[in-house]
């Protein structure tokens, strides 16, 4: 197994990428491309998504993480950032892994980062699979809750008297605003505003993974239904859920090893059990 650092060139900037290759020896058994959460969620999952493509490579399969635009070590600053860009971006690091490998493609994404993968799956003119860690399903409701947060700490100012709707306006008017620590642009609110996780493309498979603080761990209603729609629109998809804490929002750095295992056994597996 090794790894690799390197830039990838981009119309807007380099973008930091880590590409995590099996023994060499070895033709990989999939090309997998790592989409990152949003924001914060991104620095609380480095230690699993650094985990995570250790295992894969072990297990046989080129891994390349990428930090999108304003993200990490790549080019610009948050406030650059738009959802036609990171789109673009994963498509780059798609086409990136994929004239290095022939292997069968994955986007891997986490949270919000699932949103992303899927529509750059709609977009691709290739068959894709898909591994989904604790997916957004809307992401109308994902920047609800992230404005609440400046919300929340307006209010420990002041009476925080329509603070969400002068946030919404803001955005509509054009201009960004700032969120913990994080500068939104109107045209990255907007398109995660309309993001959906959607019914994928039928030309690869689905593995949709959860986690639950619950001894006997259960897949969440959202993902019961989503993943009934899809069953009957035909698509082949399957869900798992493992005991764990909720990494991507805890206080401290925490890790989970049952996901790491349930990954790889998902993306290992040929078909529907």
């Amino acid at each position: 197994m090794s790894l690799e650092a390197f830039f990838l060139p981009a119309s807007t900037g380099q973008r930091f990428a880590l590409l995590h290759m099996p023994d060499a020896l070895a033709t990989p058994r999939g090309a997998v491309v790592y989409v990152h959460p949003f924001a914060e969620e991104l620095n609380k999952s480095r230690r699993m998504a650094a985990l995570q493509a250790r295992a894969m490579a072990a297990a046989g399969y080129a891994v390349l993480q990428i930090d999108l635009l304003g993200c990490g070590d790549s080019a610009g600053d948050f406030g650059d950032a738009t959802w036609e860009a990171w789109l673009a971006d994963v498509r780059l690091a798609c086409d990136w892994l994929q004239q290095r490998t022939a292997a069968p493609l994955w986007l891997w994404g986490q949270r919000a980062g699932c949103l992303l993968a899927n529509e750059a799956a709609q977009r691709l003119e290739r068959p894709v699979n898909l591994l989904f860690w604790q997916p957004v399903v809307s992401g109308k409701q994902f920047l609800q809750q992230f404005l609440r947060l400046k919300m929340a700490a307006e209010m420990l100012a002041s009476d925080g008297k329509g603070v969400m709707e002068r946030l919404r306006s803001q955005l509509r008017q054009g201009e960004a605003v700032e969120v913990a620590g994080y500068l939104l642009s109107p045209l990255l609110a907007s398109g995660l505003e309309q993001a959906e996780l959607l019914l994928p493309p039928r030309t690869g498979r689905v593995e949709w993974l959860e986690i639950s603080s619950r001894p006997d761990p259960g897949l969440s209603p959202a993902a019961v239904a989503r993943l009934t729609q899809w069953l009957a629109a035909g698509q082949q998809a399957r869900g798992t859920a493992v005991s764990g804490p909720p990494f991507w929002q805890t206080t401290e750095i925490s890790e989970c090893p049952a996901l790491l295992q349930a990954s790889i056994q998902a993306i290992s597996a040929s078909g529907p059990r």
